[in-house]
């Protein structure tokens, strides 16, 4: 049983460590501030509570150690970097940070030329 509950811990742990390090190469690769936010928040946001929850695992499987105080902050970075994220993109848009010259579709644009016409 010791030996399932280590390899449990450790694929948390480096799971987490995985999705950081792809977070990372995503905010140095990729082409505006959008498409780097997005990295930075979904990977950081799923890295780090990957490896909040192999932690409490490890101390309450390991060590028998309730941790109530990691159960907090994996709801706390669930809830508050996403919204930070969000709020960062639609900061850089409303003061006019330019998409990439390759981006597609700009939602945020059509819906405010929908607003000006249908007032």
């Amino acid at each position: 049983m010791s030996v399932i509950i280590s390899w449990i811990i450790g694929f948390f742990l480096i799971v987490g460590g995985l999705l950081s390090l792809l977070g990372t190469f995503g905010v140095l690769r990729l082409p505006d501030v959008y498409t780097r936010n997005h990295a930075a928040s979904k990977s950081a946001t799923l890295g780090i509570m990957s490896i909040l929850v192999g932690t409490f695992f490890y101390f309450y499987l390991k060590h028998g150690h309730f941790n109530s105080r990691l159960i907090l902050a994996i709801i706390f970075i669930f809830v508050t970097a996403p919204v930070a994220g969000h709020l960062i993109a639609r900061a850089a848009y409303n003061t006019g940070v330019k998409l990439w010259d390759k981006s597609v579709q700009d939602d945020l644009k059509n819906k405010e030329e929908y607003e000006k016409q249908n007032g």
